[in-house]
């Protein structure tokens, strides 16, 4: 077992004041592991950072064709998004259609992340809801799953059907059982994997080709589609996620998820990038993305967007430059 290594470096002055470490793979269509930085190995909770197979059988089952989803809404399904207008008036409007309002969620009220709304919703005196929880969007295609196959409304038991076509689904991405699961933020099961299974399960979706015949294989490759289609809606301004995918379009599907993990998704190349952060850090996490996209030449590192998250000055209160954020040196080179 290898030990974490550098992902970020957070310099004061001309001091080195802290370092986050941590486990990164790139593996291809085939399974081969072309790259890998620490253990990877290592088991992980992947958290939202696989939404994605959680949609396939959204798309499998035909429920998305019979609800007639559209690529914004498979989009939202993957998203961890800002609960922003532009992410809420799409989920009450697919749950509309759905004949349901958000008490059918399961995900829990959650602040909107989006300052003006938050704010407006502040004044109002209005409650969050749980339409405005990052993972409406992937309750919302459970709840279309489960009337498409008959399932009842607890979606997020164990032993629903919904949940188990996720597991089928999971454990075949990753390429064997899981070796457990835990409660997710949002009340949903979270199955673990060895991270280089998870890169793994990005490569198969960036090879996946929407004419396939295999039912999976095309759901995957429509996933992918509507996410660089639709980047803010699979996170929001400010966003990793979006700001990310908007720096390389039609070339990079990217998803972050909670405790350091972060995934790419490379149609171009037929790779699949999966990193985690030891310590749980956001800021190590996305510094360790894109300085392996820019490795693989899919990010330009002088794009604004890369050098908030490899190359970022630090200030304090007053506005004076105290030191920067730089991804380890041994990721980009």
């Amino acid at each position: 077992m290898s030990s974490p290594v550098p992902f970020a470096e957070i310099w004061r002055g001309d001091f080195p004041e802290s370092v986050h470490c941590g486990h990164a793979a790139v593996v291809d269509g085939t399974g081969a592991v072309r790259a890998a930085w620490g253990d990877p190995g290592t088991v992980i909770l992947p958290r939202s950072s696989v939404k994605m197979i959680q949609a396939l059988p959204l798309i499998e089952s035909g429920a998305a064709g019979a609800a007639g989803l559209t690529a914004e809404q498979l989009a939202l399904a993957c998203a961890s998004h800002q609960g922003a207008a532009i992410h809420v008036t799409r989920i009450m409007r697919w749950l509309d259609g759905l004949g349901l309002s958000e008490d059918a969620l399961r995900c829990g009220p959650q602040p909107s992340r989006d300052r003006e709304l938050r704010f407006a919703m502040i004044r109002a005196g209005q409650p969050p809801g749980q339409v405005h929880n990052n993972c409406s969007g992937k309750h919302t295609g459970f709840l279309t799953l489960a009337r498409h196959i008959g399932g009842g409304p607890e979606y997020l038991d164990i032993d629903h059907p919904v949940q188990r076509a996720v597991r089928a689904a999971f454990e075949d991405m990753t390429g064997g059982p899981s070796p457990g699961w835990a409660i997710d933020g949002c009340s949903a099961p979270n199955f673990a994997a060895p991270l280089v299974a998870v890169a793994g399960a990005m490569a198969r979706f960036a090879t996946a080709r929407p004419d396939a015949a295999d039912g999976r294989e095309a759901a995957a490759a429509r996933l992918v589609a509507a996410m660089m289609q639709h980047p803010d809606l699979v996170a929001g301004e400010g966003r990793a996620c979006t700001e990310l995918m908007r720096a390389a379009p039609g070339r990079l599907a990217a998803k972050t998820g909670a405790e350091g993990v972060f995934v790419a998704i490379l149609p171009e190349q037929g790779l699949g990038v999966a990193v985690k952060a030891a310590d749980g850090a956001t800021r190590a996490a996305e510094a360790a993305i894109a300085a392996l996209l820019v490795r693989l030449g899919v990010l330009d590192p002088a794009d604004p967007a890369v050098r908030r998250r490899i190359a970022a000055p630090i200030h304090n209160w007053r506005g004076v430059e105290t030191g920067f954020l730089r991804a380890a040196p041994g990721l980009l080179l």
